[in-house]
């Protein structure tokens, strides 16, 4: 995908994951749709990132993660891509995790991106992307973090068969898979206490990758082992 011109709605654009990456894709030269869920925030970002145009949804409600690709795609003349960088996380076994805690990851995590990218697979121009942030427990689940990653493998399961269904439109299909970032995300679970976590990996470097991985079309956003990130394709 050529960024420069092109028109991406980022979902979660409030967050770190959300506003690093927003500020990329501006100074590469793309044109911005943000969406999140405290209005103030995402005037504040909508300001700094130059966007065309902004939506609260509710991450609990696929209606309104799907109509704010549609606003989006209205508001920008249509749209290249669409980027979900948002989610929850909670800590702790699966007995003391329980059952509505894991059903809020599930919809958070996995139903609502979901919401988003199906309605930009109706939506987006020939040659477009979509992609979304799983991380490295989509691969490589947790103890402590069972029903979490259970949500993020679920997303990536997802991305996978889409990816298969849309290669002969020509869609790319990017899984984000990002190890520990300093974000501040672990300090707010939704339940249980995060246990130690090494230093996080470096927030502008993570997201150059994706944008350089849009670019070039790859499948996947990896973290090698010396903590660097690097684009993959033809993921399976």
């Amino acid at each position: 995908m050529q960024i420069d011109g092109s028109h991406v709605l980022v979902a979660g654009a409030t967050g770190a994951i959300g506003t690093a990456l927003s500020a990329e894709l501006a100074s590469r030269g793309a044109r911005l749709a943000l969406a999140g869920r405290d209005p103030g925030r995402l005037a504040r970002a909508a300001r700094t990132h130059g966007a065309a145009a902004t939506a609260v949804f509710d991450a609990y409600d696929p209606g309104s993660c799907a109509s704010t690709v549609h606003r989006a795609a209205e508001e920008l003349g249509g749209l290249d891509a669409v980027v979900t960088v948002f989610g929850t996380v909670a800590f702790g076994t699966a007995p003391s995790v329980g059952d509505e805690v894991a059903e809020h990851l599930l919809a958070v995590n996995a139903l609502a991106p979901a919401a988003f990218l199906r309605a930009a697979l109706g939506t987006l121009r020939d040659g477009g992307a979509i992609a979304a942030v799983t991380g490295v427990v989509a691969e490589r689940p947790m103890p402590g973090m069972a029903d979490y990653s259970a949500s993020k493998a679920a997303l990536g399961a997802w991305l996978d068969a889409v990816r298969r269904e849309t290669r002969s439109r020509g869609v790319q299909v990017l899984d984000i898979r990002f190890g520990h970032l300093d974000t501040g995300f672990a300090d707010r679970p939704v339940a249980g206490t995060a246990p130690p976590l090494p230093p996080g990996g470096d927030l502008g470097a993570a997201v150059r990758a994706v944008a350089d991985a849009l670019h070039s079309g790859a499948d996947r956003v990896v973290t090698a082992p010396d903590g660097t990130y690097a684009p993959e394709r033809h993921a399976r």
